[in-house]
């Protein structure tokens, strides 16, 4: 067994088609990764954990392969993956064909987990969710995530369609260009007159930089292409979209802030831009799963829809 749990993904894909896959337990698994543990599961189903944890057992020796590891919260195997991908594309499939055939509770709604950065989801994506038509009841399940990680969640099965900075498909998803979203490298009037009283070229390897978290590059990144190092070592990490523009407008440091963002700031002044020539585009892309769902087709006509409205066109 331990030689087959460390199989490629795409190989599983193989495997499963000859197995038989117990919808129950499949489910039980679903319900366990989302969930986060057996017993809150359990609470989830009106079973007893010791049910959950049988039915899970049962489809591990079902297909021959360890799908989850038994942390809190569990977290997938590789081959976890493809089985929870397959249990949430059923169990939309199956919502989707109650509905159509008129056996849906009255009222009974659609749940939809979608990854998205936090850029996008404290400027434009939420008023994108609104013009999904009402009568479809869907609840949208919203994970934040960094744009270069949201593909992630998409191989985990853990969503269903993200917004990422990914070209390349996850396996089983296509892909549509939504546009880019723009950063403008900004500072609080006060810090720029305090730190940046000499060429920008020259102070951004030592000035006080904010920065979203351990993985934003973008600041490295436009340091990099006007320096050819990276940005100072003094940084202010604030994981919020709406807080770090208000830590770089108090005059923390300065940083590349979303233009939706920036352009009312720098209207009112209490923002200014450090290099009107000088931006970052990011380039996002819609990924979702091929699946026929009126869901997540209306999910996507409105997030295309918005984008084209939002962000700086895709090239090409």
């Amino acid at each position: 067994m331990d030689g087959l749990v460390n199989s490629p993904a795409k190989d599983s894909y193989v495997s499963l088609a000859l197995v038989t896959l117990p919808l129950d337990q499949v489910r039980t698994l679903l319900a366990v990764v989302d969930e986060g543990t057996f017993d809150a599961a359990a609470a989830a189903l009106h079973v007893t954990p010791s049910a959950v944890s049988q039915r899970v057992k049962a489809l591990e020796q079902g297909t021959g392969r360890v799908l989850l590891l038994r942390t809190k919260p569990v977290r997938l195997t590789e081959s976890g993956e493809v089985v929870v991908r397959l249990a949430r594309q059923l169990a939309q499939l199956e919502r989707d064909a109650r509905r159509e055939l008129g056996l849906a509770h009255a009222g009974e709604p659609a749940t939809l987990p979608i990854a998205v950065n936090a850029d996008s989801l404290a400027t434009w994506f939420l008023p994108a969710l609104t013009r999904v038509p009402p009568e479809l009841r869907i609840c949208f399940e919203l994970h934040r995530e960094d744009e270069e990680h949201t593909t992630t969640l998409l191989r985990e099965g853990l969503v269903m369609a993200a917004v990422t900075s990914s070209p390349d498909p996850v396996q089983g998803c296509s892909v549509t260009a939504l546009g880019s979203m723009r950063y403008l490298p900004s500072a609080s009037p006060d810090f720029a007159a305090t730190w940046l009283d000499r060429p920008l070229r020259d102070a951004l390897g030592e000035v006080p930089v904010v920065v979203f978290d351990r993985r934003d590059g973008l600041q490295d990144r436009f340091a990099r292409d006007l320096t050819g190092r990276d940005a100072g070592p003094l940084r202010h990490y604030v994981p919020s979209s709406e807080g770090y523009v208000d830590a770089v407008a108090a005059g923390m440091g300065w940083g590349l802030v979303p233009s939706a963002q920036a352009e009312p700031r720098l209207r009112n002044g209490t923002l200014v831009l450090l290099d009107s020539g000088r931006v970052i585009d990011v380039p996002l892309y819609w990924q979702q799963w091929k699946l026929h769902s009126p869901a997540l087709a209306a999910a996507a006509d409105a997030v295309r829809e918005a984008a084209r409205e939002s962000l700086t066109a895709p090239s090409g």
